[in-house]
């Protein structure tokens, strides 16, 4: 039976790149998201539509529907100076804020004498990928879940009196 939109899954992944294992949660917590709202990249939640609880499988996700193609303009040459203080490394990531505010993550492409070129592309970018799924389950979403987008295993653990069983003084039952 096909996983439906808005449905709570839970997966186990490897992820390569060629030969070269990139990412993977196996032995660790599942990766627990919503079905059908862009929680995980396009082309392995495609490739996963159709598994069913316990099935393990080799999902090939093309570039294009992973992190995208690589775009060699994605690149910018800054001073120097802005990175005073950093040991540099070629391909090292770094952090930054975007002009939206948000984090851009950048990689390090080039050092020069007197500038440092920095790529926005996804370190992943251009590249097909092989992951090695395991789906451990799928459920319907809570009402909550379904209003939110977001799976109960993902929310903050609660904090303050009634998550250290503080009792009906603290107003919980």
């Amino acid at each position: 039976m096909a996983i439906e939109t808005n449905q709570i899954v839970s997966i186990e992944y490897e992820v390569r790149d060629g030969n070269k294992v990139v990412d993977s949660n196996v032995g660790r917590a599942p990766l627990v998201f919503m079905f059908g709202k862009g929680q995980i990249i396009s082309g392995l939640e495609n490739g996963i539509k159709n598994m069913a609880i316990g099935e393990k499988a080799d999902v090939l996700v093309k570039a294009e529907d992973a992190y995208g193609t690589y775009n060699a303009e994605a690149k910018q040459e800054l001073p120097r100076e802005q990175f005073a203080g950093l040991d540099l490394e070629l391909g090292m990531t770094l952090y930054g804020q975007g002009e939206d505010g948000g984090t851009v993550q950048v990689v390090v492409s080039e050092i020069k004498d007197d500038s440092v070129v920095i790529d926005f592309n996804h370190p992943l970018a251009g590249k097909d990928l092989m992951f090695t799924v395991t789906i451990n389950n799928v459920r319907d979403a809570s009402a909550e879940e379904a209003m939110t987008g977001i799976p109960a295993e993902n929310k903050p653990s609660s904090s303050g009196c009634c998550g250290t069983g503080g009792g009906s003084g603290c107003g919980c039952h």
